[in-house]
């Protein structure tokens, strides 16, 4: 086969292309064109590859020039399309013989030239021969002679002397290798397509070996885990691939409390691998590692890649480029993965240490805390009294439990999935938790915890990894959160650049200071119904359901008012004009009572009733299917007096907050809607409540109400909802739920399988079912526009903090998004990200 384009040596003017040639190829020619001493390099297209790969004859007669240079060696590294992608090992050496070694041991010395010769034959036997690697274990001055003798024995013929023979064999297995089902595997973990092409690079070798100043090393400019700026590396004296030669030394490359240092040894060589360094960042507009060889003290720059770094290091690396005008602040924030802000928001278990993994669940919420493990949520408040730090382990969590996440520095659950109670809640107070933990076990009666052969007990320490989702005995290393300027500086480019304004879903005042700390731009769910499980109005809250009749149902729920009140004046104080859009009451009644022995009997002595009667009420109130029975709308339709309360308690405040500070206009947001109906019945008594607050206050003051969309009836009819509406807020969370037909607390049991299985491309509870839920968001969307074109459009369920469901919001037009506190600073980097990809027409 021969063709032009078989091969192409890398120059300035060479036509290298990264989609055929790879990253590595089109590296080497940017540092060529930066004039960095970059040896002769060729680079093989993926078609000649593939080819080779066909097992088709390839002519490479143009590479015989590389065998007459030199000390006539060369190297095969891959060059994959993304360096991400990884590919086969790099082959050095390639070219040694009997004639050539004979040639190297005069100039290097025997022992040199036989650990570079042994060196080859050892990788090509097992490499490209596929011979037993134990066969070439042996060390010391007869290993080449041993190791020659045996490749000739197994073989039937002796090792290769011809270079191009070699060369054919080295380039025939690397091709294959990439090709082989184990390589498409792990590339297509990494994101890669199946047919990924592969490059591959031969380029003329420098011995490491020899007199004078010989060897190989690397270097880079930054701290790989905080970003900041730090020469670290190593220099590897007389090392040559792996072939050690005499004097062989290690090298820091710069001077401290640990001796000598190439700084010290070479400070002119030093100097210049700095200088390269610095016009790499400036012309590759990249923090790069710098391959070196060192010949008789003359460097030669062999391949230089992007610096791996953590997250953190990632943010402070993009800021400074932009700072310094290598590039845009456009490109900094498009260089950031959202998903990596986590790491910085929260404790994250260092990486350099140990990990002694007890088991695993889903990574509900991210974040890394030690603590004692406790099994109740009245355990965890006895431990945050003590002063000390717990997990909270439950099978899984409920209403009530809310009391103990607060008091807990972490939760594991046996049960649940993304949006399960645990999960969500865990994520709105920014603890680190785990759900789905299916491999456990808990022994409530013994207080233990089985997990695989192990066996806890209360009181024992372990640490949560929310962010990988594993279980850690004992106490780990962890690095602190890194909200530092190069966080709040890229966080601020992507305010400039985002069209779509982020919210935070916030329950409480802690909640709603956080939001502000991430600079949401107000509050787009307050669930009120966590404000009931208070100590203080638990009680009140159970009277309430107790009563028999509409005025000692009200009796019951003035005692709350003034409380209520007191929450809402907090949040609009907190978010200081910013809009607060507070969902009224949704979940069903028999949340707050009480379900074992123990409870009901207390709770009859506080109620001063039988027993009996007490049994019998919450067997009445237990529903067959609780989330789609009596809560949300139908419970303020049902018991109007819960509504009528938390609307003055609203507009109370409204009244006050507005006295003290900037005008308050609060949005009331209606949950579960299904009928156009619902929503007439809840505007006319929450408009008489208005009317009689601004008469008993005499303070005029406006309000927006509007409808969460959860159920697909809802989405469906949006333009008949949306004539009573300001704005339509999806609740994707138990969208997703009807619609799929699915238990979002249950469905982490078999939902791992069903992503596996292809039956569903990801958790839609996870990323936005954009096919099924999406298009009943875009129908309720269009449908509430044509009726209404001024209607606000938002999402405020928890998918309003994924990435991938932001971009779709912001291609679908809609006004903002809201999730946890804790995800802001992810949404809104996400935001930005999707204003650049889909500019405004």
């Amino acid at each position: 086969m021969r063709n032009a384009n078989l091969l192409t040596q890398i120059a300035p003017s060479a036509k290298i292309d990264r989609a055929t040639h790879g990253w590595r190829a089109k590296c080497l020619q940017r540092l060529i064109r930066m004039e960095l001493p970059v040896p002769v390099s060729f680079a093989l297209p993926s078609a000649t590859v593939q080819a080779i790969a066909m097992g088709q004859d390839i002519d490479l007669h143009a590479l015989n020039e590389l065998f007459s240079m030199g000390d006539g060696l060369v190297s095969v590294r891959p060059s994959a399309m993304n360096p991400e992608w990884g590919g086969p090992g790099t082959v050095l050496n390639v070219g040694i013989n009997d004639a050539s070694h004979a040639r190297l041991s005069e100039r290097i010395g025997r022992e040199n030239a036989d650990a570079i010769y042994l060196s080859f034959v050892q990788g090509y036997a097992i490499h490209i021969a596929r011979l037993d690697p134990d066969m070439f274990a042996q060390e010391g001055k007869d290993a080449l002679a041993s190791a020659l003798r045996i490749y000739r024995d197994e073989m039937d013929e002796p090792f290769p002397q011809n270079p191009e023979r070699q060369l054919a064999g080295v380039l025939r297995s690397m091709a294959r290798a990439w090709e082989g089902p184990t390589a498409r595997l792990l590339r297509q973990a990494k994101g890669a397509p199946a047919e990924a092409p592969l490059g591959l690079v031969v380029q003329q070798m420098r011995l490491a070996l020899g007199p004078g100043l010989c060897g190989s090393g690397t270097i880079q400019f930054i701290d790989p885990v905080t970003g900041q700026s730090r020469v670290t590396g190593r220099f590897r004296g007389q090392r040559h691939g792996e072939a050690v030669g005499v004097g062989a030394e290690t090298l820091f490359l710069t001077r401290d409390e640990r001796g000598s240092s190439l700084e010290d040894v070479a400070p002119e060589i030093f100097a210049d691998l700095v200088r390269f360094g610095v016009a790499a960042r400036e012309r590759l507009r990249e923090e790069m590692q710098i391959e070196f060889m060192v010949t008789d003290g003359d460097i030669s720059i062999i391949d230089a890649v992007k610096v791996q770094r953590s997250s953190r290091a990632g943010v402070r690396v993009a800021v400074a480029l932009a700072r310094d005008g290598i590039i845009s602040p456009e490109e900094a924030v498009m260089r950031v993965e959202p998903r990596a802000l986590i790491d910085l928001l929260h404790h994250q278990v260092d990486p350099r240490g140990k990990r002694d993994v007890i088991t695993s669940g889903i990574n509900a919420s991210p974040g890394a805390a030690t603590g004692k493990i406790v099994f109740s949520a009245a355990a965890a408040q006895a431990s945050a009294a003590r002063g000390e730090a717990c997990i909270l382990v439950r099978r899984e969590t409920l209403p009530d439990d809310i009391r103990g996440m607060h008091a807990s520095v972490g939760v594991l659950t046996e049960r649940g999935g993304m949006s399960s109670h645990a999960a969500v809640i865990a994520r709105g107070l920014g603890l680190p938790c785990i759900v789905g933990a299916s491999d456990i076990s808990i022994d409530l009666r013994s207080r233990s915890l089985l997990a695989g052969k192990r066996s806890l007990r209360e009181g024992d320490e372990i640490t949560i990894d929310g962010t990988a989702g594993q279980v850690l005995a004992g106490a780990a290393d962890m690095l602190e959160p890194a909200l530092d300027d190069a966080f709040n500086q890229l966080l601020e480019w992507a305010d400039e650049i985002s069209r779509m304004d982020v919210r935070a879903n916030a329950d409480t005042p802690e909640e709603a200071r956080t939001a502000r700390n991430f600079n949401a731009r107000g509050i787009g769910l307050c669930r009120t119904e966590h404000m009931f499980f208070d100590t203080d109005r638990l009680p009140a809250m159970r009277e309430m359901i107790f009563a028999n009749s509409p005025e000692d149902r009200k009796l019951a729920l003035d005692r709350i008012l003034p409380m209520q009140r007191r929450d809402f004046i907090d949040l609009f104080e907190i978010m200081a004009g910013l809009p607060v859009t507070i969902r009224l009451f949704d979940p069903p009644l028999h949340e707050f009572l009480p379900h074992d022995r123990a409870g009901l009997r207390e709770l009859a002595e506080s109620l001063d009733l039988p027993l009996s009667d007490v049994t019998r009420r919450v067997d009445a109130l237990t529903e067959f299917n609780p989330m789609l029975g009596m809560r949300g709308v139908r419970l303020g339709i049902a018991v109007p007096e819960i509504y009528e309360m938390q609307a003055r308690a609203i507009f109370e405040a409204t009244v006050e907050s507005s006295r003290k500070g900037k005008p308050v206009v609060p949005e009331i947001m209606i949950p579960l809607v299904s009928a156009m109906r619902e929503v007439e019945l809840v505007q006319n008594r929450i408009g008489a409540v208005a009317e009689a607050v601004r008469n008993d206050r005499r303070m005029n003051f406006t309000y927006r109400l509007g409808v969460m969309v959860e159920t697909p009836r809802a989405a469906l009819r949006s333009g008949d909802i949306a004539t009573h509406c300001a704005f339509l807020s999806f609740g994707t969370n138990d969208l997703t739920q009807m619609t799929y037909g699915l238990s979002r607390d249950d469905a982490g049991r078999f939902m791992g399988t069903y992503v596996q299985q292809g039956v569903y491309a990801e958790d839609p509870f996870h990323i936005l079912d954009q096919e099924g839920v999406g298009e009943l968001l875009l129908i309720g969307a269009e449908r509430a526009r044509s009726q209404r074109p001024e209607i606000t459009i938002a999402v405020c369920g928890e998918h309003g903090g994924n990435p991938e469901s932001i971009a779709f919001c912001h291609q679908a037009g809609f006004d903002y998004i809201s999730c946890s506190p804790f995800r802001v600073p992810i949404a809104r980097l996400a935001a930005a990200q999707a204003s650049i990809r889909l500019p405004s027409e």
